[in-house]
């Protein structure tokens, strides 16, 4: 239960906080500042290794990102999950068995981290600096409508590359780090289905069977 916990808030950090506001806000529009850091953002192509906290537990997951996707791999159990925005698909890679599973459409949350941006800020100021990671960072107080609820949190903006590099909530509770970010071009086979899995049927949705192998090429 604390491991699906982890993974919950990771998930949260990803799709509401982890990169940045909203182009524009619920009340007006972004200050210029933060509309040409999101930008500068969402343009990056990058690999990075996320560290989550939460609960009292450390769980970590490398990340790729491109325009419209996006891929988080999970060392501990051997998965991966691919959102293709562009494809309107999902795909959970399984590779102790070689096995894939497919989705069609992309949930809101997938796609809020393949887009590199999310919606319901409402405001933010800067309350300090630091330095996280080796990156000096403007860190913000960010304050976003998550549903029916309001939510603070901390966000550390890496000044030297253009990225929030850092957000935790303001109690402490949790947080969420990228270290070792690797800006510049990703290859597109990281987004794709590897050679020779096999399709297996999604569990609880009848009708989806499995559909053999990837071709090797």
């Amino acid at each position: 239960m604390k491991k699906a916990l982890i993974a919950v808030v990771m998930a949260l950090c990803v799709s509401f906080f982890a990169v940045g506001c909203s182009k524009e806000k619920e009340q007006g529009k972004a200050e210029p500042a933060v509309e040409k850091e999101m930008k500068a953002a969402a343009a990056q192509e990058l690999s990075a290794t996320v560290v989550s906290t939460a609960a009292g537990r450390t769980m970590s997951m490398k990340v790729y990102m491109k325009p419209d996707k996006y891929r988080s791999d999970d060392e501990s159990t051997g998965t991966s999950t691919i959102v293709r925005k562009d494809l309107n698909k999902v795909w959970t890679i399984i590779k102790p068995q070689s096995v894939f599973m497919e989705m069609q459409g992309v949930t809101e949350e997938q796609s809020k981290a393949a887009d590199l941006e999310v919606k319901g800020e409402v405001s933010r100021k800067a309350v300090g600096s630091e330095t996280i990671g080796g990156h000096p960072s403007t860190k913000y107080e960010v304050t976003a409508k998550v549903g029916n609820e309001t939510v603070t949190t901390h966000m550390w903006w890496a000044t030297d590359i253009n990225f929030p590099v850092k957000t935790a909530a303001v109690d402490g509770s949790w947080s969420m780090e990228y270290r070792d970010i690797n800006i510049g071009k990703q290859p597109d086979s990281l987004f794709e289905v590897p050679e020779g899995y096999t399709k297996m049927s999604i569990p609880g949705m009848p009708g989806r069977h499995a559909e053999g192998k990837i071709p090797k090429m």
